[in-house]
């Protein structure tokens, strides 16, 4: 049954910090495609980077298991207004569904290629997978749920060993679990599903996100919510300093000193995100807390910009792919690109050729356009959810 009702002040602030991370999350995507070094070197390379290409990307990597976190509250939240049986049937449906517009409709956005010669499974598919386990626990007390989670995100890197052990050889159920790394499956001739997100660390972290709702509803005084958010925050965040200075368990990939103190710190903060190490959600999710908390004490006409974008993370989402690689076909037929550089070798973005794009200046500068040209679409399509209540509506 429906228990403990919500406080729309809570929502709000849930609503503020995703929508800051979608912003964030769109200057990752409009450096893929408009910076110049986007398709033959990593932003996080210490031997080639720059300070800011650097934090360009490394900002980006709240957005993932923020989002995911969020979503997790969202759907204890949700619970409020439903019954067990009809969130569980909500969650798992909805995760079907998220994992269809993964392979139709995202990863077309991603390549602009019809023939569908590459299937990306990114952040998408691993939210809907995640909610489909979410849904088959919810009938689970909510600390085991909560624990569940906690348990995953804490000693999934165990596995790393396992997977050493085999030389990397897992099977594709386990490349989908866990192992995946960008991992390339032939279907085919010519036909490929790209693994970018496996998924069984993103679920500990939307069962967390599920664990912790709780506190989110009038059964928590305001200051009582803080408390918690400041103390878990702040717990995450001291595990991720003990494990990345000792330096073994927590991320495969180590820190090593630099040429110089301040890239020795980047080479700290550089961690892994394909999949997510435990020190990467220390930190990302760690750090989400502590905004939660502090945006708690927000008033409702506080960042209503942002908030616009995080009430319609679907819609947002799919539309700013396709507005972004939108631009990217037309600047490539500005700049006078032959025929010939439309499916390029080494990417499989149509029209984004090896040798296009921009320094960081100009892709600040489409980061900050898109942005704006997102929000007109966006506000209306808030309006539009607020004023029609149809069932379709809550899958989008």
């Amino acid at each position: 049954m429906p228990t403990t009702p919500v406080s729309p002040q809570r929502i709000y602030s849930i609503d503020v910090l995703r929508g800051a991370v979608m912003i964030i999350m769109a200057l990752d995507h409009v450096r893929d495609f408009f910076h110049y070094t986007a398709s033959t070197d990593s932003p996080t390379n210490l031997l080639t980077t720059t300070p800011l290409l650097f934090f360009t990307r490394w900002i980006t990597h709240f957005c993932a298991p923020v989002f995911i976190f969020l979503a997790g509250i969202s759907a204890y939240l949700m619970g409020q207004k439903k019954t067990k049986k009809a969130l569980s049937s909500f969650l798992v449906k909805r995760g079907i569904w998220l994992v269809l517009v993964e392979i139709g409709i995202v990863t077309l956005a991603w390549t602009y290629n019809p023939f569908y010669n590459l299937l990306i499974l990114q952040v998408i598919w691993a939210i809907g997978i995640s909610m489909i386990i979410l849904g088959l626990m919810i009938w689970l007390p909510v600390n085991v749920v909560l624990i569940s989670g906690l348990l995953i995100i804490c000693f999934h890197n165990m596995l790393d060993y396992a997977e050493i052990s085999r030389d990397g050889h897992v099977g594709l159920i386990w490349e989908l679990a866990h192992h995946g790394n960008f991992k390339l499956i032939t279907l085919a001739p010519d036909h490929y599903i790209l693994i970018a997100y496996a998924f069984l660390p993103w679920t500990g972290i939307m069962l967390t996100g599920y664990g912790l709702g709780r506190i989110f509803t009038t059964r928590f005084t305001p200051a009582g919510r803080r408390t918690v958010l400041y103390a878990m925050g702040s717990a995450f965040l001291f595990l991720f300093i003990v494990l990345r200075s000792v330096n073994h368990y927590g991320d495969p990939s180590h820190w090593y000193m630099q040429r110089n103190q301040f890239f020795s710190w980047l080479s700290f903060i550089n961690l892994t995100k394909y999949p997510p190490s435990l020190d990467y959600i220390a930190l990302t999710v760690g750090v989400a807390m502590i905004v939660l908390g502090l945006l708690d004490r927000i008033s409702k006409d506080s960042f209503s910009f942002v908030r616009v974008f995080g009430r319609v993370p679907f819609f947002y989402y799919v539309l700013h792919l396709y507005i972004i690689h939108a631009m990217t076909v037309i600047l490539f037929f500005i700049q006078g690109y032959p025929a010939t550089d439309i499916a390029p070798q080494h990417s499989p973005f149509m029209f984004r050729p090896d040798r296009f794009g921009f320094g960081l200046a100009s892709v600040y500068l489409i980061w900050a356009a898109i942005i704006l040209i997102l929000y007109p679409f966006c506000s209306w399509y808030d309006q539009y959810k607020s004023t029609h209540k149809k069932w379709w509506l809550s899958y989008l």
